[in-house]
């Protein structure tokens, strides 16, 4: 499995869609869980979820600085 393509593929799936972004906020385990299909320690979930988290937050400031720029 290509972790950086599944990251970047589930944090794409949660900003598109308000119920999946509601339940990574207050569960993010469990919402990568279910995108993922596997029921993986959590630990290790741990780890994706910190790759997503950091892959929506790029993703926030690249949206400002486009629009900062004229760029959208």
């Amino acid at each position: 499995m290509d972790i950086k393509a599944k990251i970047n593929e589930i944090a794409d799936k949660i900003k598109n869609d308000d119920d999946l972004k509601a339940k990574f906020k207050t569960d993010p385990i469990s919402a990568v869980e279910s995108l993922i299909g596997v029921d993986l320690p959590d630990d290790q979930v741990e780890k994706i979820v910190e790759g997503v988290k950091a892959k929506i937050s790029v993703d926030k400031i690249g949206d400002k600085l486009g629009g900062l720029f004229g760029k959208k």
